[in-house]
């Protein structure tokens, strides 16, 4: 039963999160810094995310941080994504095979 209310209580929260901006800002937003403001939040709350668990993934800081080089390089050159995820992940394998 326990497990029930706590599905209700996080579809809930998780339905007022995105339904509450839709009701209180039914106008356009004209302001040049909340516009950029909210164009950027996503990817900023991505990388908050996404960093510190790239850097603990491996349980060694040298082999996380060996396929994060590996992965911005590939990823400047603009390869396609999936190229770059196996090569990180590669780079940090065969870094871990010499560490």
């Amino acid at each position: 039963m326990s497990i029930a209310i706590y599905i209700a209580v996080m579809a809930g929260v998780t339905y007022l999160v995105r339904m509450i901006p839709f009701t209180l800002m039914r106008k356009k937003i004209k302001s040049r810094f909340l516009r950029s403001f909210f164009y950027y939040i996503p990817y900023a709350v991505l990388s908050a995310m996404t960093i510190p668990a790239i850097f603990y993934s491996t349980g060694n800081i040298i082999t996380a941080a060996a396929g994060t080089a590996a992965a911005v390089i590939l990823a400047y050159f603009g390869l396609p994504l999936i190229v770059v995820a196996l090569a990180a992940s590669g780079t940090a394998f065969a870094v871990g095979l010499f560490v």
